[in-house]
Formats: structure tokens, sequence, C-alpha cells
């Protein structure tokens, strides 16, 4: 019986997400044989406050003050910096991660979210007790220098680009593997059965599907829906509000001219994504990445400054998708997509399904069992399988 130990926080989804699909693939191919948990240790009532605050008021910071939080990430992101914040954190939360480890007696510890690495490896140096740490990056472009640090044993990125930025941070290669960034293993699974999925779902199986996916760091999710709403276009619409309760009050009380399927929050994104056509929403590494796994195009309406600058780049520069940065851009790309029979859809569907990294959870749950089982050997230059069976 192996025992992993996932690290994660709640800034955002993707974190949370990435983790949850690490542990499904884990459970699928080990089964009884290891025993996952995941750890938020900035839930702890022994986190300083400012740590346990932030994640509350995450969404509010980048939706109504982007340009501050786009110089707050460009200020932290420098060598100098980054080392001043992993001693200053290690000092507040050495003994919270001490207990946490001691508490759960892990084989190797998973770490998504990048601040706990460095305090983990001053644990390891002073017990003279050292696990096996794998971090795995969950931004597809713009990369925090954070994520990069070099006692980690192993650091899973998700594509060339990041393999090339953590060399440039000083990562040694063999330190480093191209895996993508882990999705639910369901995605992996495509969109061949769609219309059974559809009639499942309550949703129209013949019309052309577009999942628009909101919270509350989405802006214009409303109004460009409103455009739709009243577009003409032979689609059916499935908003998913993201847990805003808000949002969903309001969605609710729409005359909706297309057909609509409304949903507040969600725990099945895979299997609409599996049954939709394309997706509406931000650019956030993991919508990103779920999208391009299931080879749905993206309209993207919102980009944080920052990390999310870069994954919009990657969909637009890789033509799977669209950036919209009004209501009415929306309802032209959509038209553009779906005329002279949906010529440029097909375009981008075929290059989002040549992005997506459907199986990446599969072959991250390989390199974490195979860190439970043994020692890493860094030495290897064996190239990952196109998927774990």
């Amino acid at each position: 019986m192996k025992r992993i130990l996932i690290l994660i926080a709640d800034y955002g989804f993707g974190h949370h997400s990435a983790a949850n699909a690490v542990e499904e693939a884990l459970k699928e191919t080990y089964g009884q044989d290891c025993v996952v948990e995941i750890v938020n240790p900035l839930d702890d009532e022994r986190a300083p406050a400012f740590l346990r605050d932030e994640q509350v008021n995450y969404d509010n910071l980048v939706r109504e003050m982007p340009d501050l939080y786009k110089l707050g990430y460009k200020v932290s992101d420098s060598s100098m910096a980054s080392n001043l914040i992993e001693n200053t954190l290690t000092l507040f939360l050495f003994n919270l991660l001490r207990d946490i480890v001691h508490q759960h007696q892990p084989d190797v510890i998973v770490c998504t979210y990048p601040l706990y690495p460095a305090i983990l490896s001053t644990i390891f140096s002073v017990e003279n007790h050292p696990i096996p740490i794998i971090t795995i990056v969950t931004d597809l472009v713009t990369v925090h220098n954070l994520w990069f640090y070099p006692k980690t044993d192993l650091c899973l990125v998700p594509n060339q680009i990041v393999y090339d930025l953590a060399i440039e941070a000083g990562l040694a290669p063999e330190k480093i593997k191209i895996t993508g960034i882990p999705v639910h293993p369901e995605l992996g699974k495509g969109n061949q059965d769609q219309v059974s999925i559809r009639l499942a779902l309550g949703w129209n199986p013949d019309l052309f599907t577009v999942l628009a996916v909101g919270s509350k760091r989405v802006e214009n999710l409303y109004e460009s829906l409103h455009a739709l709403n009243h577009s003409g276009l032979p689609l059916q619409l499935v908003v998913v509000a993201g847990g805003d309760d808000d949002l969903h009050r309001r969605f609710e009380q729409v005359e909706w001219h297309r057909e609509a399927h409304l949903y507040n929050f969600v725990t099945n994104m895979a299997t609409l994504m599996r049954a939709a056509n394309c997706v509406l929403g931000k650019a956030g590494g993991l919508f990103v990445t779920e999208s391009l796994a299931c080879g749905l195009p993206l309209i993207l309406i919102n980009v944080i400054p920052g990390q999310e600058t870069g994954n919009a780049d990657y969909v637009i520069q890789g033509n799977a998708g669209d950036l919209a940065r009004d209501p009415i851009e929306v309802l032209e790309t959509t038209c553009h997509w779906l005329e002279k029979r949906g010529e440029l859809y097909k375009a981008r569907s075929e290059n989002a399904r040549r992005l997506g990294r459907p199986h990446a959870a599969h072959d991250i749950a390989r390199l974490v069992w195979a860190a439970a089982m043994a020692p890493i050997d860094v030495s290897s230059d064996e190239p990952l399988p196109e998927r774990v069976r």
C-alpha cells in the first residue's frame, strides 16, 4: 500500500481540479494499492490569516483590480523575489507542513501549487528524511518563477514552451518531463457517443452546442450570451455559472429564445464538455487544457493579465480558438465558425485536438507511482507513452 499526498491551494479552480484528475487516474490504474489524500494547507486555521484571506478574496482581486494583480505578478516573478517569498513562507508554514507530512506519512508528495516544494525541502533537510516531491505546473505558457524550485525531484510541465522556461530558470533537464496538465480521465474518451450523452442530459441531440462557463472572475458572460440568445443561429446554449449564485439567478430570469440549459455549479464538467461543440469562457489554464483535451475550440472572453495572457496566446496562435473582446465579437466569431458548412469550426476543432493532451493524468499517475515505489531515477530519458494503459 502506497500513500500519496497531493498539496493544493484554492486560488481559482485549476490547482484543485488538477489534483482531482491525478487522484482519479491513480485510483483507476492502481486501485486499492494506493491511498490518495488531497490537502490544502492554507485552509488550516494555523496558516497565516493573510494567506487564508487571499484565497477568499482572489476572485475579487483579479476581477476588480487586474492592473494591480498584473503588477504584483510581474514584481514577484524573479529569482530574487521568489527566494524572498520562499524564505518568508518557510518561516510561516514550516510547522504546519511538517505536521501534515507527519500525519499523512506519504511515500510521495505531489504539489499542484508552487509555494510548497521549498518548504518541504527545508523540512526534509532538517529531519534528514527526504520524500520525493513532484511539482505539476498548471499554467500553459506564462509561468511564474516560483514553479521552478531546483530541489524538486520532478517538475511536470505542459509543453515545450514551459520546458524551456524551466531550463532557463536553472532546473536540470533530467528533472523535467513534458506531460501536459492533468484533466479528468473521462475527457480522454472523446465525444464519440455525443448523442447518447446529450439525450441523458436532456439536451437537443441535433443542435450546435455552446458550453458557456462562468464564475465570479468571468466578465461579459451575461452580455455575450445575450447576443447569442438573440442571434437567430441554430444552436443551444449550456450555461454554467460556476457557483456564482447571483449570476445563476440572473440567467434564470432571462427569456431564452435559443434552447438553453442552466446550471449553477457542476461536478460533471467532463461529461458536459464531451457533449458540447465549443466552449465560451475565460483563459484559465485548466479551462483551456480541458477544452483542448476534448477537442473543443474556444471563444475566450476574459483574460486575466499575467498567467492567463500566455494561455490565450497559446490557443490563438495554435488556431484552436478566438479572442472575443465584446459581445459583438462573440457573435461574429460564432457566425464565422458556422458559415460555409462550418469549415472554420472544423479547422479550429482539429487544431484543438492536436494541442490537447487528454491522457496527461494517466501519464502523471505512472510517474507518481514510480516515485512512490522507488527513488526517482532522474537520469532516465525514457519518453512518456502516448497513453498509460
